[in-house]
């Protein structure tokens, strides 16, 4: 980051606060982590997603600006009910006591518990804590991975079809990138579905039948979904195969991904249950038609075709982790100890916090079920935890919006050079004739006719050879 004139004017005016101390104090409260020769505060997010100032990192300079926005956290906010329902569960408790005190110690005595059976407790609570929350991150991180193979595997297959672009043909390479960049798109609405699509019946929106179209939702049953196991049960034992009528939806095809599938292939990926997959078997019958030339063989065509493997191993992948969720007794047992343990602890520390149960509960059991509900929230990435959008659009603008640019990347200068020379060699031959052309008449026996027809030879073979080297080709 340089050093600007908005920077020395900050500087001059915030001089007597610095020299102070007070704009130091400020600044370290701020979160913000200055940069030398600057003033101005890093931003890690935009402000659309929160613009919070901090470092590249969160750290420990963050503690203040993490403090005063709890009450703006999203999950308080998720876990709100429980933290409440604890918390006054203890304070109705302090409370008890206090008035028992005030009639007899001896009653108010009852109320007390052993601190013993928490404290050996709480191992094993915040192992299974810890079991769930690592589990769920080994999701993220596995989630953000699939991710990135797609990404790779994008730019993989557009680099290779912009390589072999004269073999495989320019409108055959244009439908498979414009196959490839809808591809994340439509993983996105499989894995996180009903994201743009409107159901037929819902009067709320008003559909233009002229630019939409209808299909079904396109969704992988989870593991947990009663009705896909009643089904698959039917079929296993009775031989019946009866499915419940699917409720039909639209979307504006003028939107995102929509508009980038080719005319012929929107009708037809619309009506497919599993719409990424379609797309990958549609990029592997494009690559199995592309005929056999003197830079493409069999070996070029599979490997084009591995990569397109590689983009429908990453479907199985994240459907993976969105259809199967963490076992149930698993996460029931979890909740259901950690309940108990929070609802039983004031009993233990009563005697000795009296009033101030309450508070101290409301801190254990946000601390508590906050680390349960994260876990919740990061074991299926795809609902928000990851921007997925970002990463669509990053694919998008690889494949398809930057192809002007990227395209420069496939020709070398020395070819370009090589010809210009060519181009300059015909101009100057093309003037030759024309000055012949204007001094004698020209017949097969004469010489200057000869000589002619010598260059139209030459004007030809540097024609044939301009329009070779100009085609993109691999470079041996």
């Amino acid at each position: 980051m340089f050093r600007t004139k908005e920077d020395e004017d900050d500087e001059n005016v915030d001089d007597d606060e610095n020299n102070s101390g007070v704009g130091l104090w400020l600044g370290w409260l701020s979160g913000g982590k200055r940069l030398r020769g600057t003033n101005k505060v890093i931003m890690r997010e935009a402000e659309e997603l929160g613009g919070v100032p901090r470092s590249d990192r969160y750290s420990s300079r963050d503690w203040f600006h993490n403090t005063i926005t709890l009450l703006n956290s999203a999950i308080l906010r998720d876990i709100m009910s429980p933290v409440l329902v604890v918390t006054s569960w203890g304070t109705f408790l302090a409370i008890l006591h206090e008035k028992l005190l005030r009639k007899s110690a001896e009653t108010a005595s009852h109320m007390y518990f052993p601190a013993a059976p928490h404290s050996l407790t709480m191992s094993a609570l915040g192992l299974l804590l810890v079991f769930r929350t690592n589990s769920a991150y080994q999701r993220f991180a596995e989630g953000r991975k699939i991710w990135e193979l797609i990404i790779n595997n994008a730019r993989d297959l557009y680099r290779m079809s912009m390589l072999y672009e004269n073999e495989i043909g320019i409108d055959k390479r244009r439908r498979i990138q414009r196959l490839l960049a809808a591809f994340p798109y439509l993983l996105r609405h499989r894995i996180r579905p009903n994201l743009v699509m409107r159901r037929l019946d819902d009067e709320e929106y008003e559909r233009d039948p002229e630019n939409t179209i209808l299909l079904y939702q396109d969704n992988g049953p989870r593991d947990t979904d009663p009705e896909a196991a009643i089904v698959a049960k039917n079929e296993e034992e009775l031989g019946q195969s009866r499915r419940k009528t699917r409720p039909l939806y639209w979307v504006d095809k003028r939107t995102l991904p929509w508009r980038l599938l080719p005319g012929d292939a929107l009708e037809y990926c619309a009506k497919a249950q599993n719409r990424p997959l379609w797309v990958c078997d549609r990029i592997a019958r494009e690559l199995r038609d592309v005929p056999d030339g003197p830079n493409f063989s069999a070996r070029e065509r599979l490997a084009l075709i591995a990569i397109t493997n590689k983009l429908s191993a990453c479907i199985g992948g994240a459907e993976r982790i969105h259809q199967t969720v963490v076992p149930l007794n698993y996460a029931r047992h979890t909740l259901r100890a950690l309940t108990i343990w929070l609802f039983s602890f004031p009993f233990a520390v009563v005697k000795d916090l009296r009033l101030f149960t309450g508070p101290v509960l409301f801190v254990m059991s946000w601390l508590l079920f906050g680390v349960y509900e994260i876990g919740y929230a990061i074991e299926d990435p795809f609902q928000g935890s990851l921007r997925l959008s970002i990463l669509c659009d990053t694919i998008r603008r690889d494949v398809l919006a930057d192809e002007r640019l990227r395209a420069t990347a496939f020709d070398l200068e020395e070819r370009i050079e090589e010809l210009d020379e060519l181009v300059e060699r015909e101009g100057e031959i093309v003037d030759d004739i024309e000055t012949m052309t204007n001094q004698t008449d020209i017949n097969e026996t004469d010489v200057n006719g000869e000589d002619l027809k010598e260059i139209m030879e030459a004007i030809e073979t540097i024609t044939t050879g301009a329009t070779s080297d100009n085609s993109t080709q691999p470079y041996q």
